[in-house]
């Protein structure tokens, strides 16, 4: 299920899982099944995206981190843009570089945290080298204010 505040004009506002939306999209499908965790159609939308942000319910950031107003987001999900190193954040995760979190938008911070550290083209064109270099990195005390780090901890 995924999770989406109704908006202004009763429009759905996905707040988690756009990757997913995304490939879905991609491959065609018409509907999915979607769970309403807040219904703010009633608000303006000044107030309404300044509770979405309050709520950490959006991620107003391009590809290379810098922060855009509501106003710039997609309208659809097949604007979307790919964020290579979010997508690098995610296969580590999967890889188990690091611990699912609750943290809003925990794999961006991740993201992030790669782009200033492991060059771009690399993760572009050499995935595989991308992620090992991820792995050592998430493993890091460099890491170790992110959410979800695993990396060793010292012993006494």
């Amino acid at each position: 299920m995924i999770p989406v505040v109704l908006g202004p004009k009763d429009q759905h506002f996905i707040i988690d899982h756009h990757h997913l939306v995304r490939a879905l999209h991609d491959e065609g499908a018409k509907n999915i099944a979607v769970t309403v965790v807040a219904n703010l159609s009633k608000l303006e939308p000044d107030a309404f995206w300044f509770f979405m942000d309050n709520h950490n319910w959006m991620h107003p950031f391009d590809d290379q981190s810098r922060r855009h107003d509501h106003k710039d987001l997609p309208k659809s999900v097949s604007k979307l843009i790919d964020d290579p190193f979010r997508s690098l954040a995610g296969e580590l995760r999967r890889a188990g570089g690091f611990a699912k979190d609750t943290t809003p938008f925990s794999e961006f911070l991740w993201a992030d945290f790669f782009r200033r550290r492991i060059n771009r083209k690399t993760v572009e064109n050499d995935f595989a080298h991308a992620l090992e270099s991820a792995l050592q990195l998430a493993k890091s005390k460099e890491a170790n204010f992110l959410p979800g780090w695993c990396g060793p901890i010292p012993e006494d």
